[in-house]
């Protein structure tokens, strides 16, 4: 895998997420997972107001070869969603590392902690 950015965390089901200073954690898909999808043609997104636990199923990317379930990272409270994608989901293929997905108000930051660095994700793709 090449350049996988650093700053974020990554989850073994290839989501990637962002903590920001706000204490809400942008999340996406990692450039292997969309890969792997193909061509995205539909984005299901959770509702805005939803409680989700670490690693529960809340949104879902639809490509042209398979459908595949996205995995909140953390704990917390969805507040913001993508909208953009509804229309235009295939700007997940073009940058996947720009285009997140939904955000997490976290409930606990130390659970990222339990995410990868890149360096531990890249070697879960070997």
């Amino acid at each position: 895998m090449n350049d996988l950015p650093e700053n974020l965390k990554y989850a073994r089901t290839h989501e990637w997420a962002l903590w920001q200073e706000d204490g809400v954690v942008r999340v996406g898909i990692t450039d292997f997972a969309q890969q792997q999808l193909g061509d995205l043609v539909f984005i299901g997104l959770p509702d805005v107001g939803r409680n989700v636990a670490a690693g529960e199923q809340c949104a879902v990317v639809e490509s042209v070869k398979t459908a595949s379930d996205l995995h909140s990272p953390v704990t917390g409270e969805i507040v913001e969603i993508n909208t953009s994608l509804q229309d235009e989901p295939e700007q997940i293929n073009d940058s996947p590392y720009q285009a997140w997905i939904f955000a997490v108000r976290a409930a606990d930051a130390a659970e990222l902690d339990a995410l990868l660095d890149a360096a531990a994700y890249e070697n879960t793709l070997d």
